[in-house]
């Protein structure tokens, strides 16, 4: 074995923790490896070296040459060791497997990766490393991982029951504008309010002139990825299908064009899919009286609503008034913390839609147990009064009731149950799971 970066402690100045590391922890005392999949810059290299006692990076020339003559010449002797961006060089995975193989010891390795690989590179793996490798899935920070958040409305102890009613505090909208333009990226979060828009632009640009090519078989067109993106931007958190998107993008005279802007839009789609950049919130099936008009399309997102705002050249005063867009992204916003939190919960995050009645709920929490938690999601006080509405005839209309239901508010001071329907009110900027 040859000698890498090894320290006792690898962890950087400044780490803030993440919710995920929990996971890691628990994980590397299951399996022998813990793959860390996820975006670009939303930490995944950071949160490993806070579990890793060595550290190889394929990114380095020498490291990556070595791999691919034998996988096992980059192997250091202090584990857990973490390999950054494993996939550029994909025969790692079984090398790592197989070693993982040759003893019951736990906690060998910490992959972590931003780009999925394509069927080509996918040849090169013979095993999908079930039993001996973890995959856990990394997405930007949440308000409570970034400090935006005070944590005293607890999904878990609205599950007991038990969540105290309170003042929280004034927060006005323009720190959730700032919230949404900023985005949950690391690097972003201590920016200046004047420049917060410049990583998500340049997420944005990387994307479409040199990553969307990375791992993939052929080149692609950049500006058609632009409006893609673009498109999916302006369909954000709706349940806007891929015609829609193709009406916004390719141009088409007769059938048979149509048929091919479809495999196009279809294409593209799976590069940004294999870049972790869409997290779409699929519909939640459950015992509804009206069950066969279930509607079962996803919800539209991207993994951060700040690379919405990047792509439509949104700023925080743009969405100060455009009251309609910004509910939109603030509904982006909540969704994207609901998924981490219900992913450290060990649950799922979907939505629900009645297509014919109209009945909907923003957001629904599947728990590893089978129960689950209605949210609705309001950008102002004023909608409240029609949320708490909404998922009282929700409640009325499901056969299995959930758990839990509350709405999550933008302009909202205090957590509060309402006392006729026991629906919880709580504030954004107050949620941690």
């Amino acid at each position: 074995m040859l000698s890498g970066v090894s320290a006792v402690s690898l962890k950087k100045d400044g780490y803030r923790p993440r919710l995920i590391d929990d996971k890691v922890a628990r994980h590397l005392k299951i399996f022998g490896a813990v793959s860390i999949e996820g975006p670009k810059w939303c930490g995944k290299t950071w949160t490993g070296l806070n579990h890793a006692n060595s550290v190889t990076y394929m990114t380095e020339r020498s490291q990556r040459d070595l791999a691919k003559i034998d996988p096992k010449y980059i192997f250091l002797a202090d584990r857990p060791q973490l390999i950054d961006e494993w996939q550029i060089v994909p025969g790692i995975w079984d090398a790592v497997r197989h070693e993982c193989d040759s003893s019951r010891e736990k906690g060998k390795f910490i992959l972590t990766g931003s780009t999925s690989l394509d069927s080509s590179s996918s040849d090169e793996i013979y095993h999908s490393g079930t039993g001996r490798i973890s995959t856990i899935r990394m997405h930007t920070m949440s308000l409570y991982e970034s400090g935006d958040s005070t944590g005293e409305a607890s999904i878990s102890d609205m599950l007991r029951g038990e969540l105290n009613e309170g003042y929280t505090g004034k927060v006005g909208l323009d720190k959730l504008a700032h919230l949404i333009v900023r985005g949950g990226w690391p690097e972003n979060i201590d920016m200046e309010s004047a420049d917060i828009g410049i990583i998500p632009k340049s997420y944005i640009d990387a994307i479409v002139t040199k990553d969307m090519h990375e791992g993939q078989a052929r080149k692609r067109n950049p500006n058609k990825m632009r409006m893609l993106i673009r498109s999916l931007s302006r369909n954000e958190t709706t349940l806007a299908g891929d015609a829609t998107l193709v009406r916004d993008i390719e141009e088409y005279e007769n059938e048979e064009q149509l048929i091919r802007s479809r495999a196009t839009i279809a294409e593209y789609l799976g590069v940004l899919d294999s870049l972790y950049i869409t997290a779409n919130q699929a519909a939640y099936s459950l015992n509804y009286r009206s069950s066969s008009r279930i509607g079962k399309t996803a919800k539209r997102h991207l993994v951060d609503p700040s690379l919405c705002c990047a792509s439509l050249d949104l700023t925080t005063d743009k969405l100060l008034h455009d009251h309609e867009t910004f509910g939109l992204l603030f509904e982006a916003l909540v969704e994207r913390d609901l998924r981490i939190y219900a992913d450290y919960l060990g649950g799922c995050l979907y939505h629900f839609r009645d297509n014919s009645s109209g009945d909907e709920v923003d957001s629904i929490i599947e728990f590893s147990d089978g129960s689950y938690a209605a949210f609705e999601i309001k950008l102002s006080d004023e909608g409240i009064a029609d949320a708490v509405s909404g998922l009282s005839k929700f409640y009325t209309n499901v056969k299995r009731k959930p758990v839990f239901m509350c709405v999550v508010a933008g302009h909202c001071e205090a957590v509060i149950k309402d006392p006729e329907t026991g629906v919880f009110i709580v504030p954004a900027t107050s949620l941690k799971p």
